[in-house]
């Protein structure tokens, strides 16, 4: 069993990263049906939460079904950090979570999520001040460092753990990378093998199949894994993780009818939450992983992304369910397309 503070997971959790425009409770909902251990919201803006923004507000709705659930916050200011902490007490999640990876321009030309890397001193400020805030466990997502010249994660985890931080999770690449290139796990393990640190140590970056997950485990010897783009579009990636470790044998993959279904699930519990038009907007990421391998995948995806109404995207369902259903599907690990990437995937 892991502890963060008193939040008990299972041995070796899944966590469900928070990514930006993806990681709301629609997509959230799915991945829970399917197995993720611990789930965050979408970032969100320790400013935009004092400034009552609408859009950072309605970032806090969480349910209960959802728990363990973080809050994930981020900014360079010490005072706005520490009383957005207080405002995310007020709705009662299990943790907050400080973003200091997102590598994205409009964030770290704020001074804040990877770009406070550069700064340990202020990292360090910043993560007492929410501690100090709230009484809820705090939690760091972070990167190895600003570039390869400054992969400080191993100090940043010691200063971290003695402001009080509950457990930390580590992308395994600077800032400088993005997305690109493979994630460096060796200096996560150094993190988890350094006999100061006592907190949970998470591991995220390439986590795409169950093998691979199982290998980094024992490689790494990382409390457990955070997975990101790779559930998107395909939440199954989380009950496949679990039973492949357990097990050594893999799952068949979802049958079409479940990917239909599921599918189904998640557009029409985005209506519910968005509305309409932009439930049906913000679906359009997921369609591809959700049919891929499917024949002709491409010409239902392009009609699934112009459609304006839940009726037609029913029609489409439905039309695929029909026509594809007992069709077994080969198992593939297809890289996730620009156009896919949310706005940040820490």
């Amino acid at each position: 069993m892991v502890q963060i503070a008193n939040i008990s997971l299972p041995d070796f959790p899944l966590l469900l990263a928070p990514m930006e425009d993806v990681s709301d409770p629609p997509f959230r909902f799915v991945c829970k049906q399917n197995g993720a251990d611990l789930m965050y919201s979408e970032f969100i803006s320790s400013e935009g939460l004092i400034r009552d923004a609408i859009k950072s507000k309605q970032k806090l709705d969480f349910n209960e079904f959802e728990r363990p659930f973080g809050i994930q916050i981020f900014g360079g200011d010490e005072e706005a950090m520490a009383l957005s902490a207080r405002i995310v007490d007020t709705v009662q999640p299990d943790l907050v979570d400080i973003n200091f990876g997102c590598p994205v321009k409009k964030v770290v030309s704020k001074g804040a999520g990877a770009a406070v890397l550069k700064d340990i001193d202020a990292m360090v400020r910043l993560t007492a001040a929410v501690v100090k805030s709230t009484s809820l466990p705090v939690t760091v997502k972070t990167r190895l460092g600003w570039d390869d010249n400054s992969k400080n994660i191993e100090e940043v985890a010691e200063r971290l753990q003695d402001v009080g931080i509950k457990a930390l999770t580590i992308h395994g690449r600077t800032r400088a990378q993005l997305y690109k290139g493979e994630a460096d796990w060796s200096l996560i393990a150094a993190v988890k093998n350094n006999p100061r640190i006592q907190i949970p140590v998470f591991g995220n970056g390439d986590i795409d199949s169950p093998q691979k997950a199982l290998e980094y485990k024992n490689r790494y010897g990382v409390d457990g894994i955070m997975i990101g783009r790779a559930a998107i579009g395909y939440p199954w990636i989380f009950r496949e993780i679990k039973h492949y470790v357990q097990t050594g044998e893999m799952l068949p993959l979802p049958t079409i009818d479940e990917r239909v279904e599921v599918c189904r699930t998640h557009a029409h519990k985005s209506i519910e939450w968005k509305g309409e038009i932009v439930g049906i907007l913000e679906m359009r990421r997921h369609y591809s992983n959700y049919l891929k391998g499917l024949p002709h995948v491409k010409e239902y995806r392009n009609r699934l992304v112009t459609v304006k109404t839940i009726a037609e995207v029913d029609d489409i369902l439905n039309e695929v369910k029909e026509k594809f259903n007992g069709i077994v599907l080969e198992r593939q690990v297809i890289p996730i397309q620009e156009d896919q990437l949310p706005a940040c995937a820490c």
